[in-house]
């Protein structure tokens, strides 16, 4: 058979990855695909660079439109990344008639909708397995290993560099500052990590797994998304002394009748959760099905080689089905288009779960009482709490002490009504610190 002819537009760290397991696998790819893969043109602004990536094995071009105008390429791979120039040029490809292998999540979390019903009605595919969590095949997974489940909930650990940050805050009791100099120092986050650290690349992978998880259509512009830039060494350790550990979640949970929550925030999780001690830049989804149980994906979130491998993983499913009915393929987001749901993502106010909450508090008589009536009156039950000795916070002699509390589920509206009534009292001395606690059960 023919081989099948691929276009690369991007041939930066991702793309040489690609060029090189291409290369370096082909007769395992071969085998595989049950026909030739062959890389043929790619395009990147420098072309000095580009040719000292791929020699004279490959055609180079200045302008990605060349590869989408070659009527020899079958299929596209997007690695441009970005939102306006990406979506361009994938639509583009699309009405060309190629099928599109694309790695960027963010082009997808706010154009997905368009790009897939594009390609459905152009009768191409878009495949993404490398748009989340790099090489760990969590789409795959999500599309059609649990296919026969109704997924109840999934958190994933999504971006390494964070995982990295709130490692090295938890091993060396590092501030958030410190940590993320070392991490840009090694490599772990870019000049720029604002949308790593602020927790937007998170949300773009979680509203990709929401999709697939649910039938419903991509909702970015819904979730909501809190990064690790507040939190403090102090609140790393207490959780720490009370079984926990804190990571950036992206989470989704389908609550019946109501919604699908969709957040991303730092999150509380069991100490004895394996997913607790994923380190390093490394990632993790956790996938509850009621069929399957819990299930657990690990492995490296990003790089060259392991994005590499997810890229070439669509190459060879887009190579084997790229000739089938489209309309007997694994649909993009796994339920068939028309039966989709618009199934609306809940306000923040109406997600349940559980609560650290720490108070720098007057260290007198009566103030914990009066907290704790707060927290009841608006219905919110404590399940523990570790008061700090006022020497041990602020020195001998302080006057001040932290009231530690783990709350059971309540909704987060009667949570903020409660938060800013403590805020009030006279006797709370700085911002209540909250972070949210999920047991993933």
């Amino acid at each position: 058979m023919k081989p099948i002819q691929v276009g690369l537009m991007g041939l930066g760290t991702v793309g040489a990855g690609v060029f090189e397991v291409l290369r370096r696998n082909r007769e395992e790819i071969f085998r595989r695909a049950g026909r030739g893969i062959e890389l043929t043109m790619a395009s990147r602004r420098d072309l000095a660079k580009a040719r000292a990536i791929v020699g004279d094995a490959v055609a180079v071009t200045a302008d990605p439109r060349d590869i989408i105008r070659n009527p020899d390429i079958d299929i596209v791979i997007e690695l441009i990344g970005g939102y306006d120039l990406a979506r361009e040029l994938v639509l583009e490809a699309i009405a060309a008639g190629k099928h599109v292998v694309t790695a960027n999540k963010a082009l997808l979390a706010v154009h997905g909708t368009e790009i897939f019903n594009a390609a459905q009605q152009r009768g191409v595919m878009v495949a993404f397995e490398a748009a989340v969590a790099g090489g760990i095949p969590i789409i795959k997974a999500l599309r059609e290993g649990l296919t026969a489940n109704r997924i109840q909930w999934i958190a994933g650990i999504i971006n390494g560099t964070t995982n990295f940050i709130l490692s090295e805050m938890r091993d060396k009791g590092l501030d958030f500052a410190a940590a993320l100099k070392d991490a840009q120092r090694l490599g772990y986050a870019e000049a720029d990590p604002t949308f790593d650290i602020e927790g937007v690349d998170a949300a773009h992978k979680a509203t990709l797994m929401s999709a697939i998880a649910f039938g419903i259509p991509v909702q970015f512009d819904k979730a909501h998304v809190e990064g690790i830039t507040r939190l403090a060494a102090t609140d790393i350790k207490y959780a720490e002394q009370l079984g926990y550990r804190i990571k950036l979640l992206g989470f989704t949970k389908r609550r019946e009748g109501l919604g699908v929550e969709l957040r991303v925030h730092p999150t509380l999780v069991p100490a004895k959760r394996l997913i607790a001690n994923v380190e390093g830049a490394m990632n993790a989804v956790v996938v509850n099905g009621d069929a399957v149980g819990t299930t657990l994906y690990y492995g490296k979130g990003a790089g060259s080689e392991p994005t590499a491998s997810a890229v070439i993983a669509d190459l060879v499913d887009v190579a084997r089905l790229a000739t089938s009915d489209p309309q007997h393929r694994v649909p993009h987001l796994a339920f068939q288009p028309g039966a989709m749901r618009d199934v609306s993502v809940l306000p923040m106010e109406e997600v349940v779960t559980s609560y650290y909450l720490r108070l720098r508090v007057a260290d007198e008589a009566g103030v914990l009482a009066r907290v704790a009536t707060i927290l009841a009156d608006a219905g919110i039950s404590i399940d523990a709490l570790l008061q700090r000795e006022a020497d041990e916070v602020g020195g001998e002699g302080s006057t001040q002490t932290d009231l530690i509390i783990l709350t059971h589920e309540a909704r987060e509206g009667d949570m903020n009504a409660a938060l800013a009534e403590l805020q009030a009292l006279p006797t709370v001395l700085a911002p209540i610190v909250r972070i949210r606690k999920e047991e993933l059960n």
